[in-house]
Formats: structure tokens, sequence, C-alpha cells
């Protein structure tokens, strides 16, 4: 069985797209706290199709807590020098809401420890699992 549900807090702004047969996609990554005594985050990867990707873009923003539940997949591909990569990521099948609206200066403070941690991640950085 494939299925995993996260709670976290996004990490950027999703920004929908359409790929060329005109199927929106929406690609974000979720902060998500392990249930330890020391602070630790880890940076989820996360990509929904048509309707649950326009209701992401339409409802979610960076700093809102989201609840989701999918499954994980592996991508493998080629970066520009020609070196194989593999993606790991959750594909969105549903997404929930969290959190009332807070008013936008809460959500930000709330959601900037998070996105300093992410930022020193870069897209070739290997994923520990």
């Amino acid at each position: 069985m494939n299925n995993i549900s996260l709670v976290g807090r996004i990490t950027v702004d999703p920004e929908l797209k359409y790929t060329q047969s005109n199927f929106p996609v929406i690609s974000f990554t979720v902060a998500v706290d392990r249930p330890t005594q020391e602070k630790q985050t880890d940076f989820i990867p996360c990509v929904a199709w048509r309707k649950t990707a326009e209701f992401v873009s339409k409802y979610f923003s960076k700093g809102s807590k989201i609840a989701l539940v999918g499954s994980l997949q592996s991508r493998k591909w080629q970066d520009k020098d020609g070196k194989s990569r593999t993606s790991i990521e959750v594909l969105v099948d549903r997404v929930e809401f969290c959190e009332s609206k807070k008013s936008d200066w809460t959500q930000k403070a709330d959601a900037a420890e998070y996105v300093e941690e992410y930022e020193e991640y870069s897209e070739n950085d290997q994923l520990p699992f």
C-alpha cells in the first residue's frame, strides 16, 4: 500500500501551470515537523493535478497550514550534465484546511522560520531517503 498523509506549512506561494495538453498542475513544498523533542523539519516536495491543483492555487499560499493525502512517487531524470537523478515527491490526491484564515502578518511570521530553513537546500541536493 502506498499512502501518505502530511500536515505542514507551504514554504513558497504555489504557482499553477498548465501542460501542453492544458491540464492544470501545481508543485509546492510542505514543511513538516518531526515528532521529536529536538526541533527537526522535513521539506516534502508535492505535486497536484487538475481540480486539486486549482484548489491549492486558489486557497493556499506561502505559510498556509495544509493537510494532504496522496502517494509517494519517484521519477528518474538526467540533469544538464547528463547525470542520472532521482526525485521523490508526494502525488497529492486530496487536501484540507488545517486552520481558519489568519491575518497575513501572523501567517508570514509563522512561516518565516520554515522558509529560511528550506532555502538552505538546493534543487540538486539529494534527499535523505
